[in-house]
């Protein structure tokens, strides 16, 4: 975490493309618990800058899973209605297009379908087909940021080939909208966060964001303190998705689950004794007793 002299300023970040799953519970106590733990800030942030795959139930159950698993938040949104009235990512368009204008020299359209990426690239990575050709920026063109080639960046003590693992990767979609990346940085900026809970499946992200952050000249971002934790996987040992149908936290209650078993498997996951939490704040004083 940042140093004692600083306060702490984190977010949790739900997307509004699902129902709310374990993985998200599990990331979402741990933060919750480091933020406590140091008397810092805790923003609530929900990423719907993907418009279309946003859904009325999906934020409802935002709100109504965060008060099952008992996590209180200092900023943010108080029910979906403020949210779309003042928080809603739709309402900063202007801000990521301004952010996306002072990268410009870094940029280049591309009119690549994801069947030519799929067809012409195996491992998915973007080859820079369209880097030296002309394309027309018009509507229904992607904005690429370059990336040189051999870049790796340091993220926790781990390596990761940012070149190698994401090429050329999207800021501006096709659709009119911004990329997850872009937004993630520029809301974390705007916010002044500066520790980020995640799972260990973003270290790329993180260095996606990082490299963006470096191309803006914000020094700040490279200061945020990153804590990359392991997956929470389902039975047949892959990773929980929504888009997979992982098991959600509204289908845990329906069957009468008690969030209980999500502190428990937290402290597990912490290297500590589950026995006998059954509360957050049992958790807490678990958590914090180990420090």
């Amino acid at each position: 975490c940042p140093g004692n002299e600083t306060m702490i300023r984190s977010r949790i970040a739900p997307t509004p493309s699902g129902f709310l799953h374990l993985g998200n519970a599990v990331n979402f106590i741990l933060t919750w618990l480091m933020v406590r733990m140091q008397g810092g800030t805790l923003r609530l942030r929900i990423d719907d800058a993907d418009c279309f795959r946003s859904k009325p139930e999906y934020f409802e159950d935002i709100f109504r899973q965060l008060d099952w698993l008992g996590i209180t938040w200092d900023e943010g949104p108080t029910g979906p209605g403020d949210f779309q009235r003042r928080f809603s990512q739709q309402l900063r368009r202007a801000r990521y297009r301004e952010f996306l204008a002072q990268l410009v020299s870094h940029l280049y359209p591309c009119g690549c379908s994801r069947r030519e990426i799929r067809e012409f690239a195996g491992n998915g990575v973007y080859p820079g087909f369209c880097r030296e050709r002309s394309v027309d920026p018009g509507p229904g063109t992607a904005i690429r940021v370059r990336v040189p080639e051999g870049s790796v960046f340091l993220v926790e003590e781990r390596e990761v080939p940012l070149c190698k693992m994401m090429g050329d990767f999207v800021l501006w979609r096709k659709e009119d909208l911004p990329a997850y990346q872009l937004v993630s940085l520029v809301d974390d900026i705007d916010d002044r966060i500066n520790l980020v809970v995640r799972g260990q499946d973003l270290l790329v992200s993180t260095a996606a964001q990082l490299f963006l952050a470096g191309l803006h000249g914000d020094n700040t971002f490279a200061e945020t303190a990153f804590v990359h934790h392991p997956l929470v996987q389902g039975e047949d040992g892959k990773k929980l998705s929504k888009s997979d149908g992982a098991l959600s936290l509204a289908a845990l209650r329906e069957k009468g689950q008690s969030p209980a078993v999500l502190y428990q498997a937290v402290a597990r996951q912490a290297g500590l004794d589950p026995a006998d939490i059954v509360t957050l704040d049992d958790l807490f004083i678990r958590f914090r007793d180990s420090s």
